[in-house]
């Protein structure tokens, strides 16, 4: 498909989103401009040229957004609105969703580089479950809990916060944000986001809708910027009452710190080095389709997939043969054309760290299964497109050790399950692993024995909402997502006491 066909196939809406001048910020309600006038541009990964350009807020205007949320909690009634009325709300902006789940769709692919399939048979569609998720289980949270002790008469209530603080990553723009959101705002907290600046436009496009479905003005308030300027600002305010960060343990230290500062709680999604442990019961093919399914997700950057890849010895050269047949064939293009399986990396920084991490696992001594490298679609030169790559190698390899976040996964013969497990848990990450075995009883402890937030067996990249998702060790403090406990997480516990 040529750049002309894909923008005569742009739905109205996306065309007139894109092409309507500096996008500014929503604050209070209202659209404006940076206190500063400063912008930034987003690019098309698929073709290097810029997209938009987006008003780039500061900590002027983190701090007018925080003012207007704290102002929102107060009077706008949200916060004290019944839960069932809230929730008519957020089904009513989950239905907008679904209506405009085409436009943010393309819009989607095109600031992120996914494929479109990927963006409205997944991220898309997920916002509004979330948005429903959370909506109907606030109707059920009993707001008061009675405490049984002798002589008092006492219970635990549980109040909103008040303005919660959330900074998005760029590889799931909107479908973080409805996770993050949702239990916010069902809950009956305000809210300041900072999307990324790579992939800010769904979340701008997202308040249009919220607007259409009557969140009160104040309520949602995004700030688009860079990290060092509107992040940090968002992350130090002492006006917000809880923070919500998804990205790198590096940026995470620094939200934490500056949180810290201000004793302000914070829910930290960190990232991974996921491990695939298959041993010799399995379907081979399936398997090596799944996975390799898995790498190339979104270009390979979702921090919870498996990019280390265990292979039990007896099998070893038939999972690679399998493995390699499927990635070599996948066909990679521009996000909107129907025939892309690999759509590019988000920014052209994060195609040199793909292939700058390439070059260092060589340097140290890792072997090449499938060659990646820079790939080359015709008429989107100007695109980041990265060939999937396997390498196989030392545990010590920086490949093999650190989050490469691209479609990378590095190989590692095993003989033994405790030889696995060990391979599995050297990592300093705990994001998610997976199992793969006919033999459900070994599956099960393997499962367990290898230390993450989560672990699947005979899947990967596995999200249903009711099931908790979170990390630890170098993956994330603070709680998880998904889950019904993340609601609470929303939810100031206060003790009411009278002696009897």
């Amino acid at each position: 498909m040529s750049a002309a066909a894909i923008a005569k196939n742009l739905r109205p809406e996306v065309t007139e989103f894109l092409s309507s001048g500096p996008l500014k910020m929503f604050i209070g309600g209202e659209w404006v401009e940076a206190a500063k006038k400063d912008t930034f541009e987003t690019r098309n990964p698929g073709t290097g040229e810029v997209l938009a350009e987006v008003a780039s807020g500061a900590a002027e205007d983190v701090d007018r957004a925080v003012k207007r949320a704290r102002e929102a909690f107060r009077n706008s009634g949200w916060a004290t609105l019944p839960a069932n009325d809230r929730a008519v709300i957020l089904h009513r902006l989950a239905d907008l969703v679904d209506k405009n789940r085409e436009t943010l769709a393309q819009i989607e692919s095109l600031d992120v580089g996914k494929p479109f399939a990927q963006a409205f048979g997944g991220d898309v569609p997920n916002i509004a479950q979330t948005l429903r998720y959370y909506a109907d289980l606030s109707v059920h949270v009993r707001k008061r809990e009675p405490i049984a002790v002798s002589g008092h008469e006492a219970y635990t209530a549980r109040f909103p916060y008040g303005v919660c603080a959330f900074i998005i990553p760029w590889n799931f723009p909107l479908l973080l944000l409805g996770w993050g959101i949702s239990p916010a705002l069902a809950t009956g907290n305000t809210v300041v986001v900072k999307p990324a600046e790579d992939t800010p436009l769904s979340a701008l496009y997202f308040c249009k809708l919220a607007k259409q479905a009557g969140i009160p003005d104040g309520v949602l308030n995004i700030v688009p910027g860079y990290g060092h300027t509107a992040g940090a600002a968002l992350a130090a305010h002492p006006g917000i009452r809880r923070m919500s960060f998804t990205g790198s343990p590096e940026v995470g230290r620094k939200i934490a710190e500056a949180c810290g500062a201000n004793l302000v709680a914070v829910k930290l999604e960190l990232g991974g080095k996921g491990a695939a442990v298959l041993f010799d019961d399995i379907d081979v093919d399936d398997a090596a389709g799944k996975l390799a399914g898995a790498i190339t997700l979104n270009a390979g950057q979702v921090c919870c997939t498996a990019t280390r890849w265990l292979v039990h010895e007896s099998i070893w050269d038939k999972f690679i043969d399998s493995a390699t047949g499927k990635l070599a064939h996948m066909r990679i293009g521009v996000g909107l054309d129907s025939n892309t399986e690999l759509g590019p990396v988000v920014s052209a920084k994060q195609k040199q760290r793909v292939l700058g991490y390439l070059k260092k696992g060589a340097a140290e001594g890792a072997k090449t299964i499938l060659e990646g490298g820079e790939a080359e679609v015709p008429g989107f030169g100007g695109g980041y497109y990265v060939k999937p790559a396997l390498m196989t190698g030392s545990p010590d390899n920086v490949c093999a050790r650190e989050e490469i976040f691209g479609p990378v996964a590095y190989l590692m013969p095993f003989k033994s399950e405790d030889e696995a497990v060990d391979l599995v848990n050297r990592s300093n990450y705990g994001l998610a692993n997976s199992v793969w075995s006919s033999d459900l009883e070994r599956a099960h402890r393997v499962a367990e024995s290898m230390v993450a937030g989560n672990s699947w067996i005979n899947a990967h990249n596995v999200f249903q909402h009711g099931i908790p998702y979170a990390g630890c060790n170098l993956s994330g403090v603070g709680g998880g997502v998904l889950g019904p406990d993340t609601l609470l997480d929303y939810l100031r516990p206060q003790s009411i006491v009278r002696p009897t």
